[in-house]
């Protein structure tokens, strides 16, 4: 199977953003990808404002337009995320959609983690703009004959191990991680984050992500990246926009996980809580 992370500098203005992303997509699928993923907030990034503004429901001209496009290329394409507006009129959330390649949304992952940092003298708070999810999602992906199941993941969600752990146990062999990662963090936590996540669960990691000025104030650190299940780097993205490819050997990943079996090896009944680690406090 082989995977593609484009690498963007998504502004607020939605029309220039989904034409370079449409043009990198097409580029992708000339260079024989299965499965192309977009980073975070692809199709617009900005101001909690203009998030606001250009939230989108599922059905909205974003997700039409990957699915076309999926869809006339014959590939798979995992729209990043967007600012999804629900029908309930309530806060937002931030949403991964995968695309099959008929053209057709197979699932979609509101990103549980919400950002609420004080990092590099700046301070984000994703929850005043979304609201976290609160499902848990895999799907299944066919190319070239393999069924291979997706984990759905978007960003901060790298921070918390105990999800990888569940979308491994889930059946998960590929890890999608589309990020906006700011560069202070990215800098010092981006490379070994995505390397601990492939290793502890024999998984393949698929990130693309942002990079350059994020409105209003912010850097965001590129550096997409492609990693495979013994924490080898397959692909990764220079500075600027564009996109690297790389071939997923999943014979390679059932051997490793054949040989150093660590998801068999668990002991769940020494993992209670909180009889094994203790109640807070």
């Amino acid at each position: 199977m082989r995977v593609a992370a484009v690498q963007l500098n998504s502004t607020a203005d939605k029309d220039r953003n989904l034409a370079i992303a449409e043009r990198l997509v097409r580029a992708v699928a000339s260079d024989g990808a299965d499965l192309v993923a977009l980073p975070e907030k692809w199709n617009l990034l900005g101001a909690p404002d203009e998030l606001r503004a250009g939230a989108e429901s599922l059905d909205g001209e974003t997700l039409d337009a990957a699915a076309s496009w999926a869809r006339s290329l014959g590939i798979a394409i995992l729209a990043g995320s967007i600012t999804e507006r629900p029908a309930d009129g309530d806060r937002l959330f931030n949403t991964s959609v995968l695309i099959d390649p008929a053209g057709e949304p197979i699932a979609a992952y509101r990103k549980i983690h919400m950002f609420d940092v004080d990092v590099g003298g700046v301070a984000y708070r994703e929850s005043e703009v979304e609201r976290p999810g609160e499902e848990i999602v895999t799907a299944s992906l066919e190319a070239r004959g393999e069924e291979v199941e997706v984990g759905l993941t978007v960003c901060y969600d790298l921070r918390f191990p105990e999800l990888y752990r569940i979308l491994a146990l889930r059946g998960a062999r590929l890890l999608c991680v589309p990020s906006a990662f700011t560069a202070t963090t990215g800098r010092a936590h981006w490379e070994p984050l995505l390397r601990a996540r492939a290793i502890e669960n024999q998984a393949f990691v698929l990130a693309p992500g942002q990079f350059g000025a994020a409105p209003p104030r912010y850097e965001s650190w590129g550096h997409s990246m492609i990693v495979d299940p013994w924490g080898r780097i397959l692909a990764e993205a220079p500075e600027g926009e564009g996109f690297v490819c790389g071939d997923l050997d999943l014979r390679e990943q059932e051997r490793i996980r054949a040989e150093l079996p660590a998801l068999a090896n668990r002991r769940p009944q020494a993992y209670r809580w909180p009889e094994r680690i203790g109640a807070p406090g």
